[in-house]
């Protein structure tokens, strides 16, 4: 498959990137200006064509804020270009000759792509993967006409939602098939509890068979025997080179010498992943013996009790506001066990990497946690989101890291899990399959 992605260009990205071909130039719509496209590739020769308009991308920050965190007023304007850009390039502004044959977009900074597909009459069709429905890109109405939407489209058949418009729901409504990054994700945003009120759109699209759950992989530098950011190397088995990352992590949070499990956390730090639980689990956590080290920034006041959780445990609570990947992935081989108790997880990266480096993930049972955690081989699962259940795995991994033998044998059946992107691709790739197919029926 000839595969290329579209990006907007970021400042950091451009800078990156250094000197590109300019390769096409796309017309203004409404109040969306025109832009550039430049043509960059990755390291592995992945072609990238990057949206120059640094009216909306050159800026410090990050893709969706400023540097203190607040969201850019226009985003509406910022990614309605990068959607209408992939379905003007799908249609009639192909770049160096190259049309692609199906649209894959991926949440609600790209789910307008579909709609203006639909809107400019074009037949190619389009695939939107949700990684997290609770993210859902709303804006007033009345910007309709700045974002180049007819006046038709503001219907329950469409992109409003509650008084406003929603990319998302517009992503949903006008794509050839939706998918989630797991299965059981899949299932659960047909439901109230996680359909954030577009569980009866997507409850149709399930039944129309347009509803799908590929799981997520990990890519293959998650190698615990080749990975330079690590303390020392180690494999299953090998386990002196895990004890070695463990004593890089004590080090470097300022944790004391212990014979107790090192229990971690990497993540954003917001309601979503539990944040709460795991500062309520801690005073039994470390009561029994086990120390905790935190990495990840979120809302000010989970980094602010963490901070004086770390005050009240020194050398047994460690905290880093921030990410920093070399720390995080030193982090991931030294811990023993990995603390998700996330109150939904569409999918969930860390489980696998910590997996794969040894770490046990210690979830609730929801989204792809569940699919990829089997409870008590390769981790610990619990059902409610509560401090109980919670602490009920938690003491079972206590007793686990007691046995050494079933330490080393649950370690062992974690890091052979096999985590590729071999299973999702082919999954992908069938799924394209499908959607052409349909496209040239319909079109015949």
């Amino acid at each position: 498959m000839d595969v290329r992605i579209l990006i907007p260009g970021y400042r950091e990205l451009v800078e990156a990137a250094g000197p590109m071909a300019v390769v096409s130039h796309l017309p203004s719509r409404g109040a969306i200006p025109a832009c550039s496209i430049g043509k960059t590739q990755t390291a592995d020769g992945l072609p990238v064509y990057v949206l120059l308009c640094p009216e909306l991308y050159d800026r410090a920050g990050s893709p969706y804020g400023d540097q203190h965190g607040v969201d850019w007023v226009d985003n509406d304007i910022r990614f309605a270009r990068l959607s209408l850009a992939a379905a003007e390039i799908a249609g009639a502004y192909p770049v160096e000759g190259w049309r692609p044959d199906l649209l894959h977009v991926h949440d609600w900074p790209a789910a307008l792509a579909p709609a203006y597909l639909a809107w400019n009459k074009s037949a190619t069709p389009c695939i939107l993967t949700v990684h997290n429905l609770a993210h859902q890109g709303l804006f007033p109405a009345e910007r309709m006409d700045r974002l180049g939407i007819p006046s038709q489209a503001y219907s329950i058949d469409g992109v409003e939602f509650h008084g406003k418009v929603s990319f998302l729901k517009a992503g949903l409504y006008y794509a050839n098939h939706i998918t989630t990054v797991s299965e059981t994700y899949a299932h659960e945003i047909t439901t109230r509890e996680h359909g954030c009120g577009l569980e009866g759109l997507l409850r149709d699209r399930s039944r129309e068979g347009r509803l799908t759950g590929i799981l997520n992989g990990i890519d293959e530098s998650w190698d615990p025997y080749t990975d330079p950011h690590l303390a020392a190397p180690f494999a299953a088995g090998r386990w002196r080179g895990k004890a070695k990352n463990a004593d890089s992590v004590r080090k470097a949070f300022g944790l004391a010498v212990s014979r107790g499990p090192l229990f971690a956390v990497v993540s954003r730090l917001v309601p979503q992943k539990g944040v709460d639980l795991t500062i309520e689990a801690a005073e039994s956590i470390v009561r029994h013996g086990g120390q905790i080290v935190v990495t990840g920034r979120g809302e000010a006041h989970f980094e602010k009790a963490l901070t004086a959780l770390s005050a009240r445990h020194p050398g047994h609570v460690g905290i880093s506001i921030g990410f920093e990947e070399k720390l995080a992935r030193r982090i991931y081989a030294g811990s023993d066990f990995l603390l998700m108790p996330s109150r939904f997880e569409p999918c969930g990266l860390s489980q696998m990497y910590a997996q794969r480096f040894g770490s046990l993930p210690v979830a609730r049972a929801t989204g792809g946690l569940a699919e990829t955690i089997e409870d008590g081989e390769t981790g610990f699962l619990f059902e409610t989101s509560s401090l109980g259940s919670f602490l009920g795995a938690v003491y079972r991994a206590f007793d686990a890291y007691r046995s050494r033998a079933r330490l080393a044998e649950m370690r062992r059946a974690a890091m052979a899990c096999d985590r590729s992107w071999a299973n999702p691709a082919q999954g992908y790739a069938r799924l394209f399959g499908q959607a052409l197919n349909l496209s040239k029926e319909a079109a015949a």
